[in-house]
């Protein structure tokens, strides 16, 4: 090619236009909301639907009578706890914000030290993040101490507030040798919330109300997670037996219903032990739980581990890693990364479907709402139509709390990204 030699390059008309400027006000209505005729018929038609729902909250929060809710409160938070004994799950749930606050403020001393090595800047959120993050949970906190009657719910309440923000700042203050074992003092804490719940002779089958729904998530969760990894493990092992083991007890369990596995926790299990040792029907419910959810995730687990590129294990091969070390190091921290979505569906899942054990005689917050319906002074009022949103709100704000924290871990892990 000689300097007189030109190049012909087409440049697409399109590119040439300018670059609008960001649309406000009125200009970005007409181009999102009112562009044609059929998106204006959809917007007026939404905005209806917006303006009527919106009409029906406020009259709903300033016009219901919600006595039943004020005085059944403490049946639909612990449901038939003794009530002499109501400072146990206010000690526990003080020692619950102690254990946050210090989860909370390891995580962030960690990331502190992880962007120094990095030279990267780090911003740890803020009171108002905080509220942006939580405010389902805030609001739910807000409701639930304007139905109180007393001074009491209160105090605790900032007892709470004051007790998290002093394990967020003696987390943050831990030295890094100390973090190291944090997940013994995670344990230690719980054993104390368990301590303090269970005290003067108070068992578990004593528990009710959204303390019981909240129980059987967290206790199904960690007692099925190990058990679903050992099965999703065991459905790709090479060993025949161990494999076929594996198989039969996940499809067995996935093609039965919950309410039946816990129909036969309730009546079944006591058959197979003696009368010494027949364990409680919350135990019962808790096997039953564990025994489904195992299953569920063994498969949640298996597509996360079939996910992970096989040019991986064949690297970790030739470097000379063991297989346990192989699946340990390289296979499972990939696995559990890409498996977060439908991990957290499976648990939102699971505390949704712990509603079911009103089936089985136990009066969590569902079953307490029913029990408050029935009451004599709210007997035929229609009062459900109070009670049955309140544990609707409490459900949406739990499961709403583990999705959007769980769509954060994803975007920090940087799940679905190449």
């Amino acid at each position: 090619m000689t300097a007189s030699d030109t190049v012909d390059i087409q440049i697409p008309e399109e590119s040439l236009q300018p670059i609008e400027p960001g649309l406000r006000g009125w200009a970005w209505v007409r181009r999102h909301l009112v562009s044609t005729w059929y998106n204006a018929v959809l917007t007026l038609f939404m905005a209806g639907v917006f303006a009527v729902a919106l009409w029906w909250v406020v009259r709903f929060l300033f016009v219901t009578d919600f006595e039943i809710l004020r005085v059944n409160l403490a049946l639909m938070m612990v449901g038939g706890f003794p009530r002499d004994q109501l400072w146990r799950p206010s000690a526990a749930l003080i020692i619950t914000a102690l254990l946050i606050g210090v989860i909370a403020g390891m995580a962030t001393a960690s990331a502190l030290e992880r962007a120094r090595q990095s030279e990267v800047e780090f911003t740890a959120a803020g009171p108002l993040t905080l509220v942006r993050r939580f405010w389902p949970l805030l609001v739910f906190i807000v409701a639930v101490l304007l139905l109180t009657q007393t001074l009491t719910p209160w105090l605790i309440a900032g007892a709470s507030l004051v007790s998290g923000v002093g394990g967020y700042s003696i987390g943050r203050v831990l030295p890094s040798a100390v973090r190291r074992f944090g997940l013994v003092l995670v344990v230690v804490l719980l054993v104390a919330i368990y301590a303090v719940l269970s005290g003067g002779g108070i068992g578990w089958d004593q528990w009710g109300g959204l303390q019981l729904n909240v129980f059987l998530t967290v206790a199904g969760i960690a007692l099925a997670f190990p058990l679903g990894l050992l099965l999703a493990l065991g459905r790709r092992s090479t060993l025949p037996a161990l494999r076929v083991a594996s198989v039969a007890y996940i499809e067995f369990i996935r093609g039965v219903p919950l309410i039946t596995l816990l129909l036969m926790g309730i009546f079944v299990i006591g058959f197979f032990l003696p009368s010494g040792l027949r364990p409680g029907n919350v135990t019962r419910v808790l096997i039953a739980i564990t025994l489904f959810e195992s299953a569920y995730i063994a498969e949640v687990v298996r597509g996360g581990l079939q996910s992970v590129a096989k040019g991986q294990v064949e690297a970790a091969q030739a470097v000379g890693l063991s297989p346990w070390k192989n699946m340990r190091l390289i296979v499972l921290p990939q696995a559990l990364r890409n498996t977060i979505p439908a991990m957290v569906g499976q648990f939102i899942s699971l505390f949704k479907d712990t509603t079911l054990v009103i089936i089985v005689g136990m009066i969590d917050i569902l079953g307490a709402s029913q029990a408050a319906n029935a009451q004599a002074p709210f007997l035929a009022q229609g009062l459900h139509l109070v009670t049955l949103p309140f544990v609707g709100f409490a459900f949406w704000v739990g499961s709403y709390t583990m999705s959007r924290e769980a769509r954060r871990l994803e975007r920090k892990l940087g799940v679905g990204e190449r």
